[in-house]
């Protein structure tokens, strides 16, 4: 890692290392994930995802989309099961 403090560095989970950002042999291909957001509803993230809940727990998705619930009113939270629709 460089000695230089204005170096980029990103911390990659997958490998629990810090590796310097850029294209270098050793930087991994990484793309940006897609997050929707909507207004009363859940945010929508490309998967798979981990995610670390605030009891430090670990909970992770293999599908290609996932709705992570905004309104904490979900029986399977942190998914979303449209618990934040209005019942007729």
């Amino acid at each position: 890692m460089p000695d230089d403090p204005a170096t980029p560095v990103r911390e990659d989970p997958a490998q629990g290392a810090d590796e310097t950002a850029g294209s270098g042999p050793r930087a991994p291909a990484r793309q940006a994930r897609h997050v929707t957001m909507r207004r009363q509803g859940p945010l929508l993230m490309e998967g798979p995802v981990e995610i670390e809940l605030e009891d430090g727990t670990t909970v992770s998705s293999d599908r290609f989309r996932v709705a992570l619930c905004t309104c904490r009113r979900s029986r399977r939270y942190p998914w979303c099961d449209t618990s934040h629709r209005r019942r007729a």
